[in-house]
Parts: C-alpha cells; structure tokens; sequence
C-alpha cells in the first residue's frame, strides 16, 4: 500500500541571489498559472530580474517535497517613475482626482506577482504566500492589479480585505481589463 501523497507546501523567503538560479522555474509557473502562450518567460525575465533591484524587493516561495515550486509571491515599493506606479496614478487620477491618487500611492508596496502552480490551487497556499510577504512590510497600504473576472485570486483578495481602487482599467500594451485592488498594511492574522 503506498501513501497518499503530501500536498503541503513549505513556504522560504528568497533572496534575490536565490531566486536568480530558478528564475526560469518561476517563470514556467507564471506562464502556466496565468495561461500566456509559450515565450513569455523569456519576455519577462528581464523585468523579473530589474524588479529584484528595487527599493524593498521581497518574495517567498512554497516548494513541494521535491523542492519544486508550488506558489511564488513578490514585491517591492512602489514609486514614482516604475511604469506601473505611473500607470495607476494616471488612472486613479481620471477617476477621483490626484488627492485620491496620492492617498493610496504616497507609501504603498506594490504586490507584483502571486501566482500558485494550477496542481496546487484551491489548498491555502495563496493565502499563505500573500500573508507572508507583507508580514513585516513598512509601508502603510499594498496595492497590486488583477485581471477583472471571477477567480480564485479575486476571492483570496476580497476575503483578505482589499478593496477597489480602479475597475476596468487598461494598461498600456493589454486590451484586457484589470482591477487595482488596495488594503492598509499590516493585514491581522486571521
């Protein structure tokens, strides 16, 4: 009789020099879990590796038993110049004016990337990814944008308290619509 297999995963914060050696495993896992067509690893690895040199770069990862990555989480301050923060402020700024875009934008660590390998999800480990990232995090809000429709992500961040910031908004590049989704920081434990 053999053992039903294990499906906990152990979660480690990953330093940029430990990420770097399993950039192209990350990356596998973000193509799979969002469905983008083969070659876009090779597209964002350049901005994966620019974004490990920000201000406040933070990730943590779940491996498997196999220390295979299962889920994969990160991060950094957001600011003034990165495209995104820039993108955001304009959108925010159309919709409510530029007090409301300074209210959510003056400190907020920006969640970059959370993705969990499609075999793992529906188990936790999103949750657990995204609760260890910003533990301990400085700034006062997290912001991060979601493509707009129902899934998983979008019932992890509403059960975890984040709100609409912006719906409907197109980035520039991308026909699709996403949502800008906020909370204050620290999130509580529940």
């Amino acid at each position: 009789m053999t053992a039903a297999p294990s499906h906990r995963s152990q979660l480690v914060e990953l330093s940029a020099d430990a990420l770097r050696p399993r950039l192209y495993e990350a990356l596998g896992l973000y193509v799979t879990a969002m469905g983008y067509p083969k070659g876009t690893a090779e597209q964002r690895a350049p901005m994966w590796l620019a974004h490990m040199l920000r201000d406040g770069w933070r990730c943590v990862a779940a491996l498997d038993q196999t220390d295979k990555l299962t889920g994969i989480c990160y991060g950094y301050k957001g600011a003034p110049g990165q495209w995104w923060h820039e993108q955001v402020r304009r959108g925010v700024t159309e919709l409510g004016g530029a007090e409301v875009a300074d209210e959510w934008m003056r400190d907020y660590f920006e969640l970059t990337e959370l993705h969990v390998r499609p075999d793992s999800q529906g188990r936790g480990t999103g949750e657990q990814l995204l609760r260890a990232l910003l533990t301990d995090v400085p700034n006062g809000r997290v912001l991060l944008s979601t493509p707009e429709g129902r899934t998983r992500a979008w019932s992890l961040y509403r059960r975890v308290g984040f709100v609409d910031v912006l719906r409907n908004y197109r980035f520039a590049g991308d026909p699709r619509p996403f949502a800008v989704l906020g909370r204050p920081l620290p999130m509580t434990s529940s």
